[in-house]
Parts: C-alpha cells; structure tokens; sequence
C-alpha cells in the first residue's frame, strides 16, 4: 500500500449493492496527502507540457485545478448537459443503465492546443472517452490522461487507448 491507497476510504454497497465506492474524501481532508498527491499528478504530467487542463465534473475540478496551477496551464471544465453558461458542444456516451451527455465551452479550447485530459477515478472510461472527443472536435490535441485513482479490473484503459494514461492508485479488483 501507499501513503495514497492507505487515505482512500472504501464504502460499500454505494451507491448501489455490490459497489465499493472509492471515497477521495479521506484524502482530500488531509492536506500532505492532498499536497502530495498534486505533487505526484504533477511529477507524472510535467513533461507533456499541456496549454489546457480539462477536467471532468464535478471531482476532476478538485484535483485537476490545483494541477492546472501548477503547470502554468489553463483550467477548461467539462460539465453534464446544461450546466455550462455560453455556448457549448456536447457528447453522448453509453453508461451501465443508459446515456448521458458532458459538454464543453464552444470556445474553451483553440485548435492546436495541447490539452491533458483528467478526472478523479477511471472505472469503465466511457465518460473519458467522451471527453476526449469534445476536445478533439475543438481541435485539441490531447497530451495524457490522468487520474488519481484507477480501477484496473473494468479495463477502462483498454478503451482509452491510443492514449497515454497516467494513475496514482490502481485497484487490481473490487
């Protein structure tokens, strides 16, 4: 285990029978293990020197703001439907029980941009995958994706590919 696994609080049977829910809380309370994981998602990501750092709702925001701060790039989220103020783009993707949608700001991203996608917990990837094609229809060029937390057995990386991504906790089973 690491200073990271150990501060991850599982909670079972949320948020329905037979999930271990992985709760970022524990370690967010906690500010060296908060610290040390930006430091790590930093240490991970510096080297792909991204313009953009998109990052999906709502618990991407809590680690990828701090991140985007650190690599002196810009903060662009990525909200469910409705959420965002101006004028948008939208993508659909496939969940468990049916659809939904994220969208991003029509102007968020200029064409050519290195964009480093992130989002707090990779299960299955299908929202990832959604995201990376609202940058890419905004002309962004996607540098990585990022994670705090990966849950290795829904292969979820499988489906990001030809990506490179990047965790800090992987989970090899429920």
């Amino acid at each position: 285990m690491s200073i990271f696994s150990d501060s991850i609080r599982t909670v079972a049977d949320f948020p329905k029978p037979g999930i271990n829910f992985r709760d970022i809380t524990t370690l967010l309370k906690d500010p060296k293990v908060f610290n040390a994981s930006i430091e790590e998602l930093y240490r991970l990501c510096k080297d792909k020197s991204p313009e953009k750092i998109a990052c999906i709702e709502s618990r991407g925001f809590i680690l990828g703001a701090p991140l985007a701060f650190k690599l002196g790039a810009g903060f662009v989220p990525i909200r469910k439907k409705g959420k965002l103020p101006a004028e948008t783009v939208s993508e659909e993707y496939t969940l468990e029980y049916g659809k939904d949608s994220i969208e991003i700001h029509k102007d968020a991203i200029v064409p050519g941009e290195r964009v480093l996608l992130h989002d707090d917990l990779l299960a299955t990837g299908g929202t990832m995958q959604a995201a990376a094609r609202l940058v890419q229809r905004l002309g962004g060029i996607i540098v990585g994706m990022s994670f705090l937390i990966e849950l290795e057995f829904l292969k979820g990386r499988d489906l990001l590919s030809p990506f490179e991504v990047q965790s800090i906790i992987k989970y090899k089973s429920e």
